[in-house]
């Protein structure tokens, strides 16, 4: 059998199949990380993430490819989770945009599409890293790209497209040292290639499997999810310029005949006017945030391409102050507060210690359920603020919260937090009456100036920086990496602590996990004032799951 031009109702099969076979292999995809940690997490997120994409295309009655792949990118948009699925919405933003106007597509327009997906997440990550899942999706787009010159039929070129993501998969350890040192492969590129092993299959009519492997072969095959993507859409820098300028542009059609929209180009324009820029924009409108010295001058810019709505302009060097205070006296629902800082964590006792210090909403997840950016959208806007600041207190919820900062109807900014100790260092460095630029800088900068420890236990055997560990056993891990492990609980918080603390230190604040007990909290503290005689305790009941103790080390 062969397909010469993809109809709309295939298409949607093939992101439903994708879908399902993905569901299918999550737990495979969950138990393939770096660290034998109980906390793997991409096939859950890209899982969340893809279930929240083909949901969007089962509400959509059409028989359009080009309307149904929007309908696929918009809800993987909104449901993306942690950096793989956040990386995945991306990829078919760009593939849906590969797509437009194209009631069926053809085995060209198909490569096409897949290779305008990969420009779109390379463009979304600011340091991309080769050995992920961009490596594998650019390798698969540049086979098909080469296939499709001579290649119609659209099952032959996926079957391509999928031998190279099998190939390019392997080849991820020579890529990433990390991947090398464990002896695994990339786990968002496997899952992105159980996507297209679903799309292949419903191309050809079969029914995949309904689990790939067995526990035993699954332990075998284990697979590692990258820790060190350095995965921000923007590095915003010390203020250079005055105004915070954003602005709506609401397409004409009499102003694009006279000048053709288009978003890389408009970014290049803007982006020699400022910095902190961003750009996004769709069929309607496109959406812009940039730190100008002179606004007017960019907004003629985009006033080119239509007409200017919701535009915002803020001194950046003296806004602020003016309105810290204001007031006005109108029932609280209506009001909107100068600031709110919106977190995240798990556990009741923390969810308890941020709103203590500050915190207007704490989002109830983490390491093993990242929130989606759509529930990072909603919390903003039930913070119910002018300026918001996001600490996602975790290095894979970073992207979504940068995402739905771009999303939000208001002043959002990311301080990107990838613990629970920056998180609340960060909190802590927070001041109402500087401006929110500025106190995203302090709040970073405090962030920094904290070393984070975790316990947790091993599932499963593993040797790692040349650590042995054992199934059951603890380990102890500083800023990411393992420094040891014991089957003793407490004897690991020993090796841990010894290795985090220094004379420079003075306060060590102990974070006490739901399956932690008083009395090991008792041992710990006892350890540390006989060992550590000048160093400051603070003792927290944190609750929270997977850590038995986080500890914070300043």
């Amino acid at each position: 059998m062969k397909v010469q031009a993809l109809d709309g109702i295939t298409f949607t099969q093939m992101v439903l199949s994708g879908a399902h076979h993905l569901s299918n292999n999550a737990q495979k995809i969950d138990a393939l990380n770096v660290f034998p940690v109980p906390d793997g997490d991409t096939g859950t997120n890209m899982n969340l993430s893809m279930t929240s994409g083909a949901s969007e295309v089962k509400k959509i009655n059409s028989e359009n490819v080009s309307e149904i792949a929007n309908a696929f990118a918009k809800g993987l948009l909104m449901g993306a989770r942690g950096n793989s699925g956040v990386i995945l919405s991306q990829l078919f933003r760009g593939f849906a945009k590969g797509l437009e106007e194209k009631e069926t597509v053809t085995s060209k327009d198909l490569a096409n599409a897949l290779d305008h997906g990969v420009d779109t997440a390379y463009k979304a990550v600011m340091k991309p890293v080769e050995g992920t899942i961009l490596t594998v999706a650019k390798d698969a787009a540049k086979v098909a790209i080469n296939e499709a010159k001579t290649e119609s039929d659209v099952i032959a070129l996926m079957e391509d497209v999928v031998k190279e993501a099998k190939a390019s998969l392997k080849r991820t350890p020579d890529l990433l040292p990390v991947l090398k040192e464990v002896g695994v492969v990339d786990s968002g590129g496997q899952g992105l290639l159980t996507i297209y092993e679903g799309f292949l299959a419903a191309l050809k009519g079969e029914e995949l499997p309904e689990q790939e492997t067995d526990a035993a072969e699954m332990e075998k095959m284990v697979n590692a999810e990258h820790h060190k993507i350095a995965q921000d859409f923007m590095d915003t820098s010390d203020i250079e310029f005055g105004y915070c300028t954003e602005f709506m542009v609401k397409f004409e059609e009499e102003k694009l005949s006279e000048n053709p929209f288009d978003e890389e180009t408009f970014r290049n324009e803007l982006s020699e006017h400022g910095d902190s820029l961003l750009v996004v924009a769709d069929d309607e409108i496109a959406k812009v945030h940039v730190h100008a010295e002179y606004p007017g001058a960019v907004m003629t810019l985009g006033q080119r391409f239509g007409s200017l709505i919701n535009m915002k302009i803020e001194n950046m060097r003296e806004q602020h102050t003016a309105i810290v205070g204001a007031q006005e006296s109108k029932p609280a629902a209506e009001v909107l507060a100068d600031y709110a800082i919106v977190t995240v964590a798990m556990g009741s006792g923390l969810t308890s210690l941020f709103e203590s210090l500050g915190a207007s909403v704490v989002i109830e997840g983490g390491q093993t359920m990242n929130p989606s950016t759509q529930d990072i959208t909603n919390a903003i806007e039930k913070a119910n603020a002018k300026n918001v600041l996001i600490l996602p207190n975790n290095k894979n919820i970073v992207m979504a919260a940068e995402q739905a900062a771009e999303l939000a109807e208001v002043n959002a900014e990311v301080v990107p937090t990838k613990t629970i100790p920056q998180g609340i260092s960060a909190l802590l460095a927070f001041h109402p009456d500087t401006d929110i630029k500025k106190n995203k800088e302090a709040m970073e900068d405090a962030s920094t100036q904290v070393k984070t420890g975790q316990v947790t236990y091993a599932v499963r055997d593993t040797q790692i920086d040349g650590i042995t560990i054992e199934k059951g056993h603890f380990m102890g891990i500083a800023d990411g990496k393992i420094k040891g492990s014991n089957q003793d609980k407490i004897e690991t918080v020993k090796l841990l602590l010894n290795e985090m603390i220094t004379v420079d230190d003075e306060i060590l604040t102990i974070l006490q996990g739901e399956d932690a007990s008083d009395e090991e909290v008792e041992l710990i503290e006892k350890y540390i004032e006989e060992t550590y005689e000048d160093v400051e305790i603070e003792i927290h009941i944190g609750n929270q799951p997977i850590y038995s103790f986080i500890f914070s080390v300043e």
